[in-house]
């Protein structure tokens, strides 16, 4: 069984027999998993009509896109749930009501916010630089006017969850949420929603603008980036944020030890599902364009990208270094 080990004290994964309980967890650190400028509604309202009610565990208004907020569902599951009765009608039922409840779900929506100053004043800060004049009119353009997203919390990603919602015309995000207990005391683990979009809000602010980000840079073993990179024009599969989906434009292949580099880049033709995966393929428009090397020049653990990264196109082609490209 997998344990964590922090100050010589042993914590085993805790099982959740209860969505009650995982759910609670939840809430409690949403600060943590969503981000300290978006705000998560912790809403059980039934909305639909006849064979098609569903009930949400909750909504996030995500200001991670200061100029372009987003509003997301939110499903807390567990993996003992089927994910084809339970989480994928749940989602299906969702997408299929959620315009003609969309005076409801406003509704709520707005009531919740203003109970609550703290999350009304991350509101009120989020629609002004997004250029809204109010939260009535911030509430009707996200609801209304853009795009809803899912995302599913789970405390164990699986293949069947990931096939199921692949098949969804939704754009969903799934984090896994996992929980190690020594007799009272916990310690969650979890990647936080949109984290590599805004991975400096801890460090005194991005280094990249999110707003201009348009360029995913990709690790790959010089077997792979020679066979696939340069040989297929593509890269799969990549884990991609829902929301950069249709901002990723280019896309660069950083070569990992021994070159250290980012070598080449592309401009992006499509980005598709990949297989039934929750993972996408990214094919390129021409072949690769040489750049740089772009050259690691630090030793510092975690200087070298381990998984994919976003930058912007712009300072991607100024950098002479990787640490100039992040």
């Amino acid at each position: 069984m997998e344990r964590l080990i922090q100050n010589g004290k042993s914590y085993l994964l805790h099982e959740y027999s209860e969505e009650s309980e995982f759910e609670r967890h939840v809430v409690e650190h949403a600060t943590a998993i969503f981000g300290m400028r978006s705000v998560y509604l912790d809403i059980k309202k039934r909305i639909g009509e006849d064979n098609i009610l569903t009930i949400p565990d909750g909504y996030l208004i995500d200001f991670s896109f200061e100029t372009d907020p987003r509003l997301y569902i939110v499903e807390n599951e567990l993996v003992t749930h089927d994910p084809y009765k339970h989480i994928g009608q749940q989602l299906l039922k969702f997408a299929i009501s959620y315009k003609a409840s969309g005076r409801n779900i406003k509704s709520f929506l707005l009531d919740t916010v203003l109970k609550d100053n703290g999350k009304k004043k991350i509101v009120e800060e989020g629609l002004v630089r997004a250029g809204y004049r109010n939260i009535d009119a911030f509430l009707e353009g996200m609801i209304f006017e853009k795009p809803v997203g899912a995302i599913v919390i789970i405390d164990e990603i699986t293949s069947d969850l990931e096939n199921v919602l692949s098949q969804l015309s939704m754009k969903t995000d799934i984090i896994e949420f996992q929980t190690f207990e020594s007799g009272d005391d916990f310690i969650h683990k979890f990647t936080p929603f949109q984290s590599e979009i805004r991975e400096g809000d801890e460090k005194g602010g991005p280094k990249v603008d999110p707003s201009e980000i348009d360029t995913i840079v990709v690790p790959a073993n010089e077997e792979g980036f020679n066979k696939v990179f340069l040989g297929e024009n593509c890269w799969y599969a990549i884990r991609i944020s829902s929301s950069m989906i249709d901002r990723i434009k280019y896309i660069a292949g950083y070569q990992t030890s021994p070159t250290s580099a980012i070598t080449y880049y592309a401009e992006v033709s499509r980005i598709e599902k990949y297989r039934d995966s929750g993972k996408y393929i990214v094919s390129f428009k021409d072949n690769p364009t040489k750049i740089g090397p772009i050259e690691l020049t630090t030793k510092k653990k975690g200087s070298a990208p381990q998984a994919p990264r976003y930058t912007s196109f712009r300072r991607l082609k100024s950098a002479k270094t990787l640490d100039e490209v992040f």
